[in-house]
């Protein structure tokens, strides 16, 4: 019989892939959602991933409530926890934080008490990044970001603690079940669904047009799938317990994706643009628009988030950041997204 595990936020961008990743390697899965309504909806869009949705099963649960969550664990043998709020317009930043951080909570709970062997948090490289950087500058899962200088970051703040009082709790749990963390950069890749599209639209105002100008940002880029299959690696390998692990890719500045999509996609990529956009605009954009609220700190900055640790412990190999920005597009595209 398939070992059973349980996906929180498979309706998610992340989240999403981890499901398909898991029903193609034939494990069992259930999926956590926030109601019924929404599980027709997924397995149309895993059924288009995978070939089928078999395997899949859902439970009703929802990260600021306990009910639901003992359901949901009953039976499996390990958890991805990879739902996370991103924050709804006019939610104050504290909200978002203990929406955040209480929630992992209460999966951990829930989790220790069913008897879970191993439970994968989705992280981010937000909670690994350095207060002060310089061009050269590279992390790794040794640096922890300093809450302190994230108070007008809600969403790397909220990130940062959540991880925190994870590693907390599992430190006074006392309970055998074993927990990993990973911590991805900007995720792309190709949508399954329209929902929790996170950095992905990004990409989709850059196709659309709707940025006539480009911010001087830079971003570690890093494939949707090869964030889910880490994950997978990290649920089953013995030597990841109790280890956290960066899940980066390639370096490139904005004006190179745009580049990259103007020279992949031709007519398609008319309305990407090719000028940049003045880092005072982003400043005043920043209220307004989620996306550019989450990459004002990081305006021409080059830091760089390093990888080697998964690609010891578990042979992680990224696919290179050209061809996920261009799948990206690309799906987004054929989706009408």
């Amino acid at each position: 019989m398939p070992e059973t595990v349980l996906v929180t936020g498979g309706t998610g961008f992340i989240g999403g892939w981890c499901v398909v990743e898991l029903l193609k390697r034939g494990y069992s899965v259930r999926a956590t959602v926030r109601s019924a309504a929404k599980e027709k909806v997924m397995r149309a869009y895993l059924g288009a991933g995978t070939g089928s949705a078999e395997g899949l099963s859902v439970a009703v649960a929802d990260l600021t409530s306990d009910a639901g969550w003992g359901v949901a664990m009953a039976g499996c043998k390990f958890v991805l926890h990879v739902a996370s709020p991103l924050g709804a317009s006019g939610e104050s930043a504290d909200a978002l934080v203990a929406a955040a951080r209480e929630g992992t909570l209460r999966v951990l709970r829930a989790a220790t008490e069913a008897g879970v062997k191993r439970v994968v948090l989705t992280s981010s490289c937000a909670a690994a990044t350095p207060t002060k950087t310089t061009a050269d500058s590279v992390s790794d899962e040794t640096v922890w970001s300093d809450p302190a200088a994230l108070a007008s970051e809600p969403y790397r703040l909220s990130k940062t603690l959540a991880e925190r009082a994870a590693w907390d709790f599992m430190a006074r749990d006392g309970s055998t079940t074993e927990l990993v963390t990973i911590l991805p950069s900007a995720v792309f890749g190709p949508v399954l669904t329209k929902e929790g599209l996170g950095s992905v639209q990004m990409i989709q105002r850059l196709v659309e047009g709707r940025l006539p100008l480009i911010p001087r940002l830079g971003l570690c880029v890093v494939d949707v799938r090869d964030v889910a299959d880490l994950h997978v690696r990290a649920m089953t390998a013995p030597k990841a317990a109790g280890q956290r692990f960066i899940a980066s890719g390639e370096f490139m500045w904005m004006q190179d994706v745009a580049a990259t999509l103007k020279a992949r996609l031709g007519a398609r990529a008319a309305k990407v643009p090719t000028r940049r956009l003045p880092d005072f605009v982003v400043s005043l954009l920043a209220p307004f628009m989620p996306e550019m609220r989450i990459v004002k700190p990081m305006l021409g900055r080059a830091h760089r988030f390093s990888f080697a640790k998964a690609q010891r412990f578990l042979d992680y190999a990224p696919r290179p950041a050209t061809d996920t920005v261009v799948d990206c597009a690309e799906s987004l595209l054929a989706e009408n997204l």
